[in-house]
């Protein structure tokens, strides 16, 4: 497998991404910490705690405030008003344009941990100092780009947080990046978080039209390489998972491997399936349009020739100021494709 570098999760042997009404902001406001309200501690702060998708809750006598995340994470929290000060995971700008992991972050302002897969810098993180650290997992309880041989180090330095990401819909990480960002002081109710919402709503709203408007177009969502053309199995994803609730007709990439998120093909067999619209990886581990076109059995695909394809979003920070745009974008594409036979 090709572990030099995460192309997709599945790739690393750690498998990835991946309710059908979205909730209200206030009704996500679970609170979080002890049933007493949070005892108090020696400072008089109250004691934080927060069960995450693993099961496991993670306690600090007071609210984490030196917060370590995988970049996406960070990014989400962000919307919140929430601040990290450190991250891991790709954040360096992409063809001269900040990286879509990053959201609307400011990285030169953060200490990166690294880039990579296994680039987790432990010395510099025990540096920071951190009260917390966050990630998203493909599929539980492995915490994403925190490296399986040094996961003991790492979480014997501060609490974790897991949030799923991977075989549910895009609804629930983004219920949970609610309840978690409020829990660590964010603020859910301003006028930028409410009109973030309301944009996602009227989103989906326009996305489910345009399904039903374009009965039988089938999406295929992929990313590559030098050597395979990957097709993801739908179901495995949360955004495609939910996508699939809204009327999207997805093509089914058939499971190959244990971890059961892609179907692996040669470039000689990229054309499988048939497909009137083609999602693509937009992550910088993935090929871009501009190096997939060198790729002569992609230039025949009919999608492609018909200019029918949409960036995919595959790491997108789970947060409604994050996936309002990515919803409208594939509705736009959706409106404007066409079945081709």
């Amino acid at each position: 497998m090709h572990a030099r570098r995460p192309i997709s999760p599945a790739l690393n042997r750690r498998g990835f991404l991946g309710m059908s009404a979205a909730l209200g902001v206030g009704g996500l406001l679970t609170a979080c910490g002890s049933d007493d309200g949070g005892a108090k501690s020696s400072g008089g702060e109250s004691a934080w705690s927060f069960k995450d998708d693993r099961g496991k809750t993670a306690e600090v006598n007071h609210t984490p405030k030196n917060i370590v995340a995988y970049i996406s994470t960070a990014a989400a929290l962000h919307d919140y008003g929430v601040t990290c000060t450190g991250t891991f995971g790709p954040s360096k700008p992409v063809d001269g344009k900040p990286n879509p992991q990053a959201g609307d972050l400011d990285v030169d302002k953060l200490t990166s941990l690294g880039e990579s897969f296994n680039q987790f810098n432990i010395e510099k993180y025990a540096g920071l100092k951190p009260d917390l650290l966050i990630s998203n997992m493909f599929p539980p309880p492995a915490l994403w780009f925190v490296p399986a041989d040094s996961t003991k180090k790492i979480e014997a330095l501060a609490p974790t947080v897991g949030i799923k990401g991977a075989r549910v819909s895009l609804l629930e990480p983004l219920r949970r990046y609610t309840e978690l960002a409020e829990s660590l002081g964010g603020d859910l109710k301003t006028e930028k978080v409410r009109a973030a919402k309301a944009r996602f709503d009227k989103a989906e709203r326009r996305l489910r039209k345009a399904a039903k408007a374009n009965p039988g177009l089938k999406v295929l969502a992929m990313t590559g390489d030098a050597d395979q053309f990957y097709v993801a199995v739908p179901d495995s994803y949360c955004d495609l998972n939910y996508f699939k609730d809204l009327g999207i007709e997805f093509v089914e990439g058939k499971k190959v491997d244990e971890w059961g998120f892609w179907e692996f093909l040669s470039w000689e067999n990229a054309d499988k399936y048939h497909a009137d619209l083609i999602m693509i990886d937009n992550r910088a581990t993935a090929l871009p349009p501009k190096e997939l076109a060198k790729k002569p059995t992609w230039k025949l695909l009919p999608a492609v020739k018909a200019g029918q394809t949409v960036p995919w979003s595959m790491e997108e920070r789970y947060s409604y100021a994050g996936y309002a745009p990515v919803l409208e974008q594939l509705a736009t594409a959706i409106e404007k494709s066409k079945r081709l036979t």
